[in-house]
């Protein structure tokens, strides 16, 4: 190995994929600036609502404004410097910023991943205990876990950031423009054994860990709907939490996607496509899913926002 002293460090590391196409700038510009636009104010109004409708100060809309807060944040590490970059018709961004970027995007993914997981036990809660529900999602519990969830995030992304920064980048620095780890780390000139290990386990207990949950509380669920006699208790039953299996449905698939996926040029390509669900997709479906099928936020929004709803 090179002795640290012989290499020039990178300082700034260079898009791919934004500006291949320099005639179209102004187009993407646009649209990028649309989309952002659709999911700050999708999840911000989702959040206004919970906030002041009392009706909707439940384990579940608490948990649900958490999310919203998760799916700005994402969008905001990435989008806002693609969208500078096509101003400028730049394509870099520094090793600082992409350090950030890496920060941000990777507690929104941890954090989603544990909130969905929080948000299925509470509908398990709900329909395979409704007797204990109240006593059992209180106030202070909700609080608790929404804590722990950001938590444990924060301390894992901010050990993935460390790891990243004691490590020595001196040669290519093409980067696709959504920050994954992998995608930095194969980038290095040193050795990365340390950060592979660490982002196998927070692969296992984050990733893993949070799918099995999931998937466990949802077989209860649907095994408890299962047993309800009648139909109009089954429908309402599943009327619950169908907008959360729809939220978990369409996060989890594109995750599943993304890592069966083989590394190759095409996987490239792939996490592309899942990048690009990420921070844009899922952000805007998720408010609309949540206020399009809920009666209880539309009643909100019609209060709070009269002269919109009319």
């Amino acid at each position: 190995a090179m002795e640290p002293g012989n290499h020039t460090r990178v300082t700034e590391f260079v898009m791919q994929g934004l500006l291949e196409h320099p005639h179209h700038r102004g187009l993407f510009f646009a649209l990028i600036l649309c989309l952002y636009t659709a999911v700050i104010l999708g999840n911000s109004l989702i959040i206004v609502a919970v906030v002041f409708h009392p009706p909707l100060h439940t384990s579940m809309y608490f948990f649900i404004a958490n999310l919203a807060t998760v799916d700005i944040m994402c969008s905001s590490s990435v989008l806002p410097k693609m969208m500078e970059n096509l101003l400028r018709g730049k394509k870099t961004i520094s090793f600082e910023g992409r350090m950030a970027q890496l920060f941000a995007f990777s507690m929104s993914g941890a954090t989603e991943l544990m909130l969905l997981t929080v948000m299925s036990s509470d509908r398990y809660v709900a329909i395979c205990h409704p007797l204990h529900y109240v006593n059992l999602m209180t106030k202070r519990v909700c609080i608790t876990l929404a804590i722990g969830v950001w938590a444990v995030s924060i301390g894992n992304s901010l050990m993935h950031t460390l790891l990243m920064l004691r490590l020595d980048f001196c040669g290519p620095n093409l980067i696709q423009p959504v920050c994954e780890i992998p995608s930095l780390l194969v980038l290095s000139c040193s050795s990365t054994y340390l950060n592979q290990d660490m982002v196998f386990l927070a692969d296992i207990f984050i990733a893993m860990g949070n799918f099995l949950l999931t998937t466990v509380s949802y077989s209860f669920i649907i095994i408890a709907i299962l047993k309800i006699r009648s139909s109009k208790g089954k429908q309402k039953a599943f009327s619950t939490c169908s907008s959360h299996l729809l939220v978990v449905t369409l996060f989890y698939s594109t995750v599943i996607y993304t890592y069966i996926s083989p590394t190759s040029s095409d996987f490239l390509a792939k996490n592309k496509m899942v990048a690009i669900m990420y921070t844009l997709v899922t952000p805007i479906l998720n408010p609309l899913i949540y206020s399009l099928r809920n009666k209880e936020v539309k009643v909100a929004f019609r209060k709070i926002f009269p002269f919109a709803m009319k």
